[in-house]
Parts: C-alpha cells; structure tokens; sequence
C-alpha cells in the first residue's frame, strides 16, 4: 500500500468515525426530511390526466376520384391539397386564445357534484399549494394600489377576443397549463391531454377539446370548400345566361336571313355560331367544376377517427407522493453529512467572505 492510499484509507475512517459521532443528527435529519417530504407531497393537489388521440382520415379515394376526373377534363384541381390549416399545427391551435376561450364555455360536472357548471367556474374551484398562495401575497399587495378600469362589455365586443380582462387572461393562462396537445409526424396522430383536480371533469374537457377541434378543421375545410362552390355557381349562372344569348341571336338570324345568299350574311352567320360554341364551352367546363365543388363539400366533412377516446381516471397522475418523500429525506440526510464533514471549511470561507 502507497502513501496515497494510506492517506485515502486514514481520511475515510475519520470521516466514518466522524458521522458515527453524530448518529443523532444523521436519524433527526431523516425524520426531518421525512416530515418536510410529508408536508410537501400531501400539500400538492391530485391532478387526473386524461389522454385522446385523433387520426386524420386519409381521404385518398375521394380525393384520389376527383384528382383523376379534373385531369381527365384538363381542369385543374378545385383547391390546394396543402392546406393552411393542417394536423401540424393543432398543437399551437389547442393552445390559441379563441379556442381556450370557447373551452371556458363547457359544462362539466366533477365527481362529488352532479350539477353542471362552466369549465370557467370550476377552474376557479381548483386548488393550489400553501406555498402559492404565501408567494402570490406581494403581488396582491402591488395590485391593491394600483388603479385599473374595468373592462365594460361594449368595449369588449368591439375589440373581440384581443381585449380581455385581467380576469380573463389569468383563467386562460390556467386553462392553457392544463391542456395540450402533440401530433406525430410519421403517424399524423394527434394527442389531447388533459390534467385536472377532477377525473370526470377531465374526462369531459377532453372530449370537448377533441370535438371543438374536429369541428374547427371540419368548419375550416367546409368552408372554404363552400366559398369555391358558391363562387362557382355564380359564375355557372353568368355563363348560362351568356350561352343562352347567344344562342337566342344565332337563331334569331338564321331564321331571318334562311333564303339571302350573301357573303355579309354568311359571314355574320359564322360569327355568331362561334361566339354560341364558345359560350356553350365555357358554360359546360363551369359546368363540370360545379359538380366537383359540390363533391368536394361533401369531401371535407368527415375528417377524424377517434383512435383512443376520453375515459374517466380510476387514479390520479401525480403527485408521486412515495418519490417526493424520499427525495426529501435523501436531501436532507445528504446536507447533514456535508455538514458534518465539511462544517469548518464551510465556515472558515464564510468568514473569509465578511472579511473581504
């Protein structure tokens, strides 16, 4: 055995001997962090956790009909497949002010109550650790002094959902620490996950916030789809009324030049006779683009499976109070031998510290 060694072993039996000295201390600090940890897990309220998944159906054989009738006509497709609105971006949609704010409008009842009341009001029944309340007190403090106008609902409606009250922006914020949402590149699913106080209540918000998002795609696409239709039925009506025109001043002077045998009239006859197939073609392709908007409308209703539906929590998702108690007597206990070992030293910079 080397001198280093030596020096090792020799350093560890004092340390050993020297927490062996101080027994007492080292068993305090384990019922210390023990207690600490007790406090702590028991102060945290159960939070339930509810999880969705959504798949957008793939459409391909709708899609894929109407794909090859508009190239078998040489039109061009009614719409872009890349839509603005797509499964990448639900995770910021779900997370968005009008969507939070129309999820404050559900009715949900908890456990120990049937009565339905707003998501709005039940957050507000939602509890929170001592230690919050104990750290919010200065900025109830600061808030008491300061002057504010309220928020009258005139000036509300006018400004719509960018002006909110104080109120207002603190449920939102709660709300938005409660739901989230993830969707998987490879797969296209979307996960809806919800954490509340209340297994039904979370349940509940998360089949709504599953709904509100079916229908916010759905309305989106229909939409839009709708839009197309309604523009190209006002534009097959034009054409029709055009053809017809044209058709009627074709007939028109055929039937009163059918015996004159000029070159003018020939001339004229061919004219409008080019002008009645053209507006014949233009109304026909109006026509075609018609039928496949209106196709297409009924195409964008459908636009989810539900692959994992809401289900009520038989256990809470957290606290892991069993965690939280060994965590603290492991910190506790650690800080104590530190302190035994490593006291003076600590003590000895501290001073050293208020000298400089």
């Amino acid at each position: 055995m080397n001198s280093q060694e030596k020096k090792m072993s020799t350093s560890l039996i004092n340390m050993t001997s020297k927490l062996l000295k101080q027994k007492k201390k080292l068993y305090s600090s384990i019922v210390i962090g023990f207690m600490i940890g007790c406090i702590i897990a028991y102060s945290i309220p159960r939070k339930y956790t509810v999880i969705v998944s959504l798949s957008p159906e793939s459409g391909q054989s709708a899609s894929g009909g109407l794909s090859s009738i508009t190239s078998m006509l040489g039109i061009s497709s009614l719409g872009n497949s890349d839509e603005a609105l797509n499964v990448s971006l639900f995770p910021e949609l779900i997370k968005s002010t009008p969507f939070i704010l129309e999820m404050l409008d559900v009715k949900v009842h908890t456990k120990n109550e049937d009565s339905l009341v707003t998501l709005s009001d039940y957050m507000k029944k939602q509890k929170s650790p001592w230690w919050n309340t104990v750290m919010g007190i200065p900025s109830k403090i600061t808030k008491s002094f300061k002057k504010s106008s309220p928020v009258t609902p005139t000036e509300k409606k006018k400004e719509g959902p960018l002006f909110l009250t104080p109120d207002e922006h603190g449920k939102i914020k709660q709300l938005k620490a409660c739901l989230s949402a993830k969707t998987d590149k490879k797969t296209n699913i979307t996960q809806i996950k919800v954490e509340l106080q209340d297994p039904i209540a979370a349940a509940i918000t998360a089949d709504s916030a599953m709904a509100k998002l079916q229908a916010y795609i759905t309305e989106y696409r229909a939409k839009k789809a709708t839009e197309d239709c309604i523009y190209l039925q006002k534009l097959y009506n034009q054409r029709k009324q055009e053809y017809y025109i044209a058709q009627k001043k074709y007939a028109s002077f055929s039937d009163a030049n059918r015996n004159i045998v000029l070159q003018m009239t020939k001339l004229e006859t061919e004219r409008l006779q080019n002008e009645k197939d053209l507006a014949y073609q233009v109304y026909s392709q109006i026509s075609t683009q018609l039928q496949l908007a209106q196709a297409k409308v009924q195409e964008a209703k459908p636009v989810f499976a539900i692959v994992e539906p809401a289900s009520v929590p038989l256990y809470p998702s957290s606290p892991n109070k069993p965690l939280i108690i060994i965590a603290f007597i492991f910190l506790s206990f650690i800080s104590t031998v530190i302190w035994i070992l490593f006291s003076d030293q600590i003590l000895y910079y501290i001073r050293i510290l208020k000298q400089s």
